[in-house]
């Protein structure tokens, strides 16, 4: 009888443990298990995200790959742009499909436009990268425009991985403005900065020859 009256003590406790204590572990047990679920499908529906942002991006890519690109290819990118930067602006995707929309727009002869692509890299991409690359070709479209000191102000902030560039373009808005010693001075350090870092530049040796023969016809 002691035994069984132990057991019944010890069941009674278990049912007041239950009554004063179950209510909050059942929640807990459901909140935990939400939390699971919720993060679960949250990373679901990131991946689809991304997943629909690399499909799109692919299309536009395959489209603008092409030879002849016509008015319905030309619309159809124009589409897949909007998409891709309306729907998924944060993401990589976003900032290459806006560089790329700002090349087919100054293969157009659409300067306007590609300048309102690139400014858009420039001012959300969160990729200090892309956001260089974006402020070389505007700067190499402010000097096409005859605006190399805008361009000069436009190569500020740039990163290192891209100083070879950054200096050869610095190097052409001198020359645009009459400044030969600072253009020679910009082009060196390209060359330089080029070879240290294996990221060869075409063209910059042609830019000094030519612009020593300038000095010798003077």
């Amino acid at each position: 009888m002691a035994e069984l009256r132990t057991e019944e003590e010890q069941l009674e406790a278990i049912k007041r443990w239950w009554k004063e204590n179950g209510t909050s572990l059942i929640a807990g047990v459901v909140i935990a298990a939400a939390g699971v679920f919720g993060w679960n499908a949250w990373q679901d529906y990131q991946a689809g995200k991304a997943e629909a942002a690399s499909m799109r991006y692919q299309q536009l890519l395959d489209l603008t790959g092409r030879d002849d690109l016509g008015d319905d290819a030309r619309q159809r990118a124009d589409e897949l742009v909007g998409e891709i930067t309306d729907e998924h602006g944060k993401t990589l995707y976003a900032d290459l499909a806006r560089l790329l929309d700002a090349r087919l727009a100054v293969d157009a002869g659409d300067r306007e436009r590609a300048r309102a692509a690139l400014e858009a890299v420039i001012e959300n991409s969160e990729r200090d990268y892309l956001e260089g690359l974006a402020r070389l070709r505007l700067a190499r479209l402010q000097l096409a425009e005859g605006s190399a000191e805008t361009a000069l102000t436009t190569l500020e902030g740039i990163p290192e991985a891209l100083a070879a560039q950054r200096a050869e373009v610095r190097g052409d808005a001198q020359h645009a403005l009459g400044r030969a010693d600072r253009a020679r001075e910009a082009w060196r350090e390209a060359l330089t900065l080029a070879d240290e870092r294996d990221q060869p530049l075409y063209g910059v040796q042609l830019k000094l020859d030519d612009l020593g023969a300038e000095e010798a016809t003077l």
